[in-house]
């Protein structure tokens, strides 16, 4: 096992009618004025907004709002916000919603505390975050794991490049996690959430370098959970043991307990944000279970014995000592096929998208920072490999 540092200060008020509170909790902390950050209107169609305001006037909290956060968030949306939260002297940013809700806060609490600094200094790892806001969440997805992660996801419209950075400063303060808020997320988002969570855990399952059973062991009981839940969720979306088990394994999948002890690099995750930074159209998830298979059928012959792992251990195969490399793809098609059972597609054209090679080319270029970086993965993946990988996606 390598040597680690974790770091997860997230307090998570979790379970029925949590988000009641939140004038109490925000109050308990001293704060007195904030802006809530929240995506297309479900938040106020749904009236949670008007809950959460009731519940801050009561507790004597000012605030302005901030909405319009789109999939994939923007940095166009996250700049004005800053300009709202320094014109408007807010001192926390309450995120209303799931990852691209949440991310977006985070751009904001780092561009609101130093007005000075445009955030894309940082998303384009110019710059360190040296100092932000607070930030709350009400999540309303799970999916991303936003709500303990330090990541920060955003896409710049000027040449629509997909960037993070990924800092301490901006983990969220706390993260109010009330499973019923998700009965109303479609069928399709519910696939894509599950997917996500099964990938902030998997990319780190396959690690290039250290050797965790205890994490090994946590990261495939999180799966088996997730799997199985994602199932129930996908028939039953008002089942509140299978959405609290979804939820709870989203902020869990990303905080980083699934990666101690080893070394990662998650390459699925930074070839699909060019895909989504290029087709504004493609959910996160969905690109996921698009391209994860496709990754795992370009890799897997040089970490068979890990594959083979993952085969037997989560998907509960028989071991092939003979040919080791049928139950690593026995493993893989397991995976896609349960991709598929929750309406997920597994292919670029069911995205409904026909890459020209051109475009390929120009995804696999960004990925590289224009050919300044090399993904450290099982072998070394530069412009050519990762542009197999999406042929593979075909």
């Amino acid at each position: 096992m390598k040597d680690f540092e974790y770091y997860a200060p997230t307090r998570v008020f979790f379970g029925h009618g949590k988000e009641e509170n939140i004038g109490q909790i925000i109050a308990s902390y001293g704060y007195h004025k904030i802006m809530i950050h929240y995506g297309g209107g479900s938040a106020k169609r749904m009236g949670l907004l008007d809950r959460l305001e009731t519940s801050l006037s009561a507790a004597g909290i000012a605030y302005v709002e901030c909405g319009g956060v789109q999939p994939n968030p923007k940095l166009s949306l996250a700049r004005e916000a800053i300009r709202i939260c320094v014109q408007e002297k807010a001192e926390l940013i309450l995120a209303v919603g799931g990852g691209s809700v949440i991310d977006s806060a985070k751009c904001v609490a780092a561009g609101a505390a130093a007005p000075e600094i445009d955030p894309w200094i940082y998303l384009n790892r110019e710059k360190d975050v040296e100092k932000a806001l607070p930030i709350g969440v009400v999540l309303t997805l799970s999916a991303s794991g936003s709500e303990m992660s330090s990541s920060c996801v955003i896409t710049n419209e000027d040449g629509w490049l997909k960037r993070s950075f990924n800092s301490d400063l901006v983990r969220p303060l706390f993260a109010i996690c009330n499973p019923e808020l998700t009965y109303s997320v479609s069928k399709f988002q519910t696939g894509c959430g599950t997917v996500d969570i099964m990938m902030h855990t998997l990319e780190r399952y396959f690690s290039t370098d250290g050797e965790a059973p205890l994490t090994d062991r946590l990261a495939e009981g999180l799966l088996k959970e997730v799997i199985a839940a994602g199932r129930v969720a996908d028939q039953n979306p008002t089942d509140y043991d299978a959405r609290a088990t979804l939820m709870w394994a989203s902020s869990l999948s990303h905080n980083g307990l699934t990666g101690l002890g080893r070394d990662y690099f998650m390459s699925a995750h930074q070839i699909e944000h060019e895909l989504s930074g290029m087709f504004d159209q493609v959910a996160h998830g969905a690109g996921l279970s698009v391209l994860f298979p496709a990754w795992c059928r370009y890799i897997y012959k040089y970490a068979v014995d890990r594959f083979c792992q993952y085969a037997v251990r989560v998907w509960n195969l028989e071991m092939d000592f003979a040919h080791p490399e049928n139950t690593a793809l026995a493993g893989i098609q397991a995976t896609e096929a349960y991709f598929r059972s929750l309406g997920m597609p597994t292919h670029l054209k069911e995205l409904g998208i026909d890459p020209t090679e051109a475009q390929i080319e120009e995804m696999a270029e960004k990925a590289t920072f224009f050919g300044t970086r090399t993904f450290p993965d099982y072998i070394p993946l530069g412009k050519e490999e990762i542009v197999d990988i999406f042929h593979l996606a075909e």
